[in-house]
């Protein structure tokens, strides 16, 4: 199990500072005053518990060609098995 606070998001998909839609992403949990984390995908499908188990909800970031297409549904798969709260767009 991570060692990250309960109040914080775990957006997983593969943080490109160049990609419009990440960078409105960031802003947009910003203004919203949350805390979050970008989790890389090939970083969950072996490791989902460790890396997805002290999140408050999940966020499957949008625009990604994720590096790992596995570990973006791994990260579905345990937010759907363990009922987190999670946003897929």
């Amino acid at each position: 199990m991570t060692s990250v606070a309960s109040t914080v998001v775990g957006v997983v998909g593969d943080l490109d500072p160049e990609n419009p839609t990440h960078r409105f992403t960031c802003a947009a949990l910003e203004r919203l005053r949350l805390s979050f984390e970008w989790v890389p995908t090939d970083q969950v499908p072996e490791q989902a518990e460790r890396r997805l188990g002290g999140y408050a909800g999940l966020w499957i970031a949008p625009a990604s060609p994720y590096r790992s297409m596995d570990g973006a549904l791994a990260a579905i798969r345990y937010a759907r098995e363990r009922g987190v709260p999670l946003v897929g767009t």
